[in-house]
Parts: structure tokens; C-alpha cells; sequence
């Protein structure tokens, strides 16, 4: 008896996987045959059709009427609940059809009708392809069939909730505009455009993901951005093949140029002022839907390590900020090393006294200096993710009160030397003076294998540790530009604007390591005093 249940239990479960993989192969092929339908000059087929194309989903509405006056024509209106803004459908297209039709007794061209007077939008498009039809309902437009034409109409009637426009958290500046990017990518290029009223912008729409059909927009300055750069950033975009894209960081990852490297290639921002303030500098711009992150390119070295507030302050101000932001880089990435290094096999470098100070705090300290490091470095790094994941008012608190006990009682017990405890301090607020997270998190990562190295070969291992990895940046290139220009290959020119700032009364041309087509910034003849 209970070989004859478990029999049946195997039999339906078997019948119920072989149903539901019929079922899924017939909805691929309905998704397949899709590309090739057009639309047929039936109303109620075509809504039928879309809906079946859709599963019958909950959200999807499809609604059959006859227009006022044409009771023998038919139209059908189809949208998605929760995408389209409903004040617009209602008022602006189903009013009009059903109620407003006496016009019709003027004209007998019922189409021309609708397309020129009752449909009251201003964005409209008409189509004869389903698979536009299918991509536009699926944007948050409002379909449109009528019986006895074979063209649909897809309605823009796009008005799902979004978030308003706020101060970018991560690029926070003394100086400067308060306004960051959001998810809304039309919100974004309107941002864009408001700051750059230039004849020259081009925008170009890409949809990527073959499921999620995500919006991808390309800016630049025709005239002043490299057609090459343009064109190889066009084309990488183009051949990307994946499902979904959910974030901009998907983007950069497909279309950089080397993937065994932990330097980015590509620059992101949140920050309006900034994008076009790199499209000024003739660079291209890559804004993806449903991210306030968007992407620059090409990218250089010396660009992670600028703030968009450099250019609002005045030059010394700017040059002694990018000098205190270069020695926080050499802080974050070295100083750890440095220490293993001194204290393991040079410590005939160290001053005495300090290094009898040292020697007394490491007096109680069963391990050596890399473990010490070691135990010090990956705290840190796990209470600073933690305070990131935590809720916003505790995490702060969290993470200084961590580190604080943390420390005192690791030097307590004698696990650590109170010399470690100020070097990792030292390191981990260095490490925050870099302006972008993504090259911020590079100089985290190089840190570690610089510690290892350091505590095998001393001074010898972080020289040769480093000059590995000045070859590795030599070599590396971001759609063609050097990634160490304008040192390497040094251009003099393009020098006024690296480690210090120069007056913008001598930036008179734009950097030319980016090949700008326009390479005049500023007029002759202006202020130079």
C-alpha cells in the first residue's frame, strides 16, 4: 500500500514537471514568434495576444470599447497598473475616445482622427512590429488598437513613483551644487541638459539586457569628444549579451579593457556638475535607468583623486587640497607595510628613542608584526562594512564605539602594540580622504598583498611590489588612453591640472591625453593678470 502512494506521489510529480516544462516551452515560443508579429487590423486579438504574451499578469489591464459615433469600429487600450500615470489615460485617451467623439462627424478617417485630434499627448508613435509594442508597454506607455488598422499606437503615459532629487551622499562638498542624480534616467539627462544648453550634446539611447530591456543613454559633445573614444564605446555597449542589467556597475564591468585589475577604468559620479564637467573635457558620459550612478570614460589615474569642488575653490586652495589628498594615498596604501618593514628588518632606521618606545609596547605581544597587522587591518575592515550595512543613526555610532573598545582592550590584553593601533588608525582615515569609493577600495585591497610582501622582503619586497605595479599601470589603458597620462607619456601641457592646479587664466586648452576635437577652452585675449 504504501509502495502503491509513493508510486502515485512520483507518477503526478512527474505529470506536474512534464505540464509545467510544456508550459514553459510554449511560452518561449510565443516569446520567439514575437519578433517576427505584426499587428493584425483586430482590436480584441491584438489585446488578447499581448495579454497571453504576458502570462494573464495581474497588473497587466486591457480594456475593449467602442468609439463614440463608430459603433462598429473598436479599439482596445492596453498598460500596465503602477507605470503609467492614470490621471493621463483617463483624461487624455479614454475620455476623449468615449466621450468626445462627436468630432468625428467631420472627418470619416477614423485613425487620423484619433492620431491627430483625440489623443491628447505629446509623445506618440506608431508601429506595426509587436515586439515594439511589447517594449513600450513594458517602459510604461499605453498601447493603442483600433479595428481596421494594422499599426499600433504606443502612447508615452510613463509615471511610476521616483525618488526626488537629494545631496549625493558619497561626493558630499563644502562648495558647490546640492543636487544629485537619481534613478530616473530622463530625470538625469534633463539635469545634464539644464547645465549644458550646447547645440553639440548628443544623446543616444541603447536598450541592454535581453530580459530586462534596461535603458542605457550615451552623452557627448559632438565636436569636442574623440569620434574614435564615441564610437568604441558605442560599440562595446552594443555587443553586451546578458539577461538583465540592474545597475550601472554591470555596464562597467562588460565594456572596460582589462579585468585583471583592481584600479577602476571607468569613473562614476552621482553628481550632475561632474558629468559635465568631464563632457566639457571631452569624455563621454553613460547614464543607465534605475541608478544615480553614471559612467565615465575615458578615465585616467589622477581623475579618482579630484573633487568636482577643486575647480569651484581657487587654485591654492585646490592645490594644497590635492597635495594633502596624495599624501592620504600614499598613507592608506604604504604606511602598514612601511611599519612590518621597519620593525622586522630595519629597525636600525628607526630614531632610538622611538624605537625603545616601540620595542616596550611590543613587549607583551605574542605575535609578530604581519599577524599584528593582520588581525588589526581585517577588524577594521569588518566593522566598517558592518557600519555601512547597519541602520543610519546607529551605524556611525557603532563603528567608533567598535574601534574604540576594540583597540583599548586588544592593547589591554597584549594582543597588539600601541603603536599598530595608531598606524591602522592613521590608515583607515587616510584611506577616507579619497573623494570616489571605487578607487578608495582599490588602494584597501593592494594594501594587504603590499603587508605580505613587507614582512618577507622588507624595504626590497615594498620597492619591488611597487614598481610591479607602476608596470601594470603603465601598460593599462581606458579606451585607448593611457590610464598614467599625462605623466606616462608625459605631455606638459595637460601637467597644469594633475597634482596642483594652475589659474584658469592658464588652462586655456582642454587636456589633450582625452584627443578633444575642440581643443580651445577659453578665448585669446581674456584675463590673464
Amino acid at each position: 500500500m504504501i509502495m502503491e502512494q509513493q508510486g502515485n506521489k512520483w507518477t503526478r510529480k512527474r505529470t506536474r514537471k512534464k505540464a509545467e516544462k510544456l508550459e514553459q516551452q510554449a511560452e518561449q515560443k510565443v516569446k520567439e514568434r514575437v519578433e517576427d508579429t505584426a499587428v493584425t487590423p483586430d482590436a480584441e486579438k491584438n489585446a488578447q495576444y499581448l495579454v497571453k504574451l504576458l502570462g494573464d499578469s495581474a497588473d497587466v489591464i486591457s480594456r475593449v470599447f467602442t468609439i463614440q459615433y463608430a459603433p462598429d469600429r473598436k479599439a482596445s487600450v492596453l498598460y500596465i497598473d503602477g507605470l503609467v500615470n492614470m490621471a493621463i489615460v483617463d483624461q487624455f485617451i479614454l475620455h476623449p475616445l468615449m466621450v468626445e467623439g462627436e468630432r468625428l462627424k467631420v472627418k470619416t478617417d477614423l485613425w487620423q482622427m484619433v492620431n491627430e485630434s483625440l489623443v491628447q499627448t505629446g509623445e506618440m508613435k506608431r508601429s506595426t512590429k509587436m515586439q515594439e509594442i511589447v517594449n513600450g508597454l513594458l517602459s510604461g506607455d499605453t498601447i493603442l488598437f483600433l479595428d481596421g488598422s494594422d499599426t499600433g499606437l504606443i502612447i508615452g503615459t510613463r509615471g511610476w513613483e521616483k525618488r526626488g532629487v537629494s545631496e549625493p551622499r558619497a561626493e558630499a562638498v563644502i562648495r558647490g551644487p546640492r543636487e544629485g542624480l537619481t534613478e530616473t534616467i530622463r530625470i538625469n539627462t534633463s539635469m545634464i541638459r539644464r547645465r549644458l544648453k550646447d547645440p553639440d550634446l548628443r544623446l543616444k539611447n541603447y536598450m541592454v539586457g535581453k530580459r530586462t530591456k534596461t535603458n542605457v543613454s550615451l552623452f557627448y559633445i559632438e565636436g569636442v569628444a574623440d569620434p574614435k573614444v564615441v564610437q568604441e564605446v558605442e560599440n562595446r555597449i552594443q555587443n553586451i549579451q546578458i539577461d538583465g542589467v540592474l545597475e550601472s556597475g554591470y555596464i562597467e564591468e562588460l565594456i572596460q579593457d582589462q579585468i585583471w585589475t583592481p584600479f577602476p577604468q571607468l569613473q562614476n559620479t552621482e553628481r550632475p556638475d561632474a558629468v559635465v564637467g568631464h563632457l566639457l573635457e571631452g569624455k563621454v558620459a553613460i547614464l543607465v535607468d534605475g541608478t544615480p550612478n553614471t559612467l565615465i570614460a575615458p578615465a585616467v589615474f589622477t581623475q579618482f583623486y579630484y573633487s568636482p569642488e577643486d575647480y569651484y575653490e581657487r587654485y591654492l586652495i585646490t592645490s594644497f587640497l590635492r597635495m594633502i589628498r596624495l599624501l592620504s594615498l600614499l598613507i592608506a596604501m604604504l604606511l602598514p607595510a612601511l611599519y612590518i618593514a621597519f620593525v622586522s628588518f630595519h629597525p636600525e632606521m628607526i630614531p632610538s628613542k622611538l624605537a625603545i618606545a616601540m620595542a616596550a609596547g611590543r613587549a607583551t605581544v605574542p605575535f609578530p608584526s604581519i599577524v599584528e597587522a593582520l588581525i588589526m587591518e581585517t577588524s577594521v575592515e569588518v566593522l566598517r562594512e558592518a557600519s555601512i550595512r547597519l541602520p543610519g543613526p546607529i551605524g556611525p555610532t557603532i563603528g567608533i564605539v567598535g574601534a574604540l573598545v576594540i583597540g583599548d582592550a586588544a592593547v589591554s590584553a597584549g594582543l597588539v602594540s600601541p603603536a599598530m593601533v595608531i598606524i591602522v588608525g592613521l590608515t583607515t582615515i587616510s584611506s577616507y580622504a579619497n573623494p570616489y569609493y571605487n578607487a578608495a577600495i582599490s588602494l584597501r585591497l593592494i594594501r594587504f598583498p603590499l603587508m605580505i610582501v613587507a614582512s618577507i622582503l622588507g624595504l626590497y619586497g615594498i620597492t619591488l611590489a611597487l614598481m610591479l605595479m607602476l608596470l601594470h599601470l603603465v601598460q593599462l589603458k581606458s579606451f585607448g588612453v593611457p590610464y598614467l597620462a599625462p605623466f606616462s607619456p608625459i605631455n606638459w601641457t595637460d601637467l597644469k591640472d594633475t597634482l596642483i592646479r594652475v589659474p584658469w587664466q592658464w588652462m586655456k586648452d582642454r587636456p589633450k591625453i582625452i584627443k578633444p576635437g575642440d581643443t580651445q577652452r577659453q578665448e585669446e585675449g581674456g584675463n590673464t593678470t
